[in-house]
């Protein structure tokens, strides 16, 4: 399941290091975190699972949760090709799930 869903207490600090209160199994909240740094990228500007290191190439980072179901957006402006800022952003829920209370990436 994606991990805001059984999540409290989310936020992104250092601008790559996601961190929540998760619900393990025996609907206990414990503490976790996650190196987005692991699994997003930055492809010409625009974010990338799979990739790995955006922050690096990012400034301007932050993290909210929108809309009325809460989606976990992480926003900055990355650098492309040619050194230009490029607004993005992504949607967290998408690839990060809780398992039993730990940050997976799917």
């Amino acid at each position: 399941m994606p991990f805001h869903e059984s999540a409290a207490d989310i936020e992104v600090s250092d601008g790559h290091i996601l961190k929540a209160r998760l619900k393990n199994m025996d609907g206990e909240e414990v503490d976790a975190e996650f190196d987005l740094n692991s699994c997003i990228g930055n492809n010409d500007g625009s974010f990338e699972w799979g990739g790995e290191g955006f922050a690096g190439s990012a400034e301007d980072i932050s993290f909210s949760l929108e809309g009325d179901d809460s989606v976990p957006v992480l926003r900055a402006s990355l650098k492309n090709a040619e050194g230009e800022l490029v607004d993005a952003d992504i949607n967290l829920g998408e690839r990060i799930h809780n398992n039993d209370g730990c940050f997976e990436f799917m």
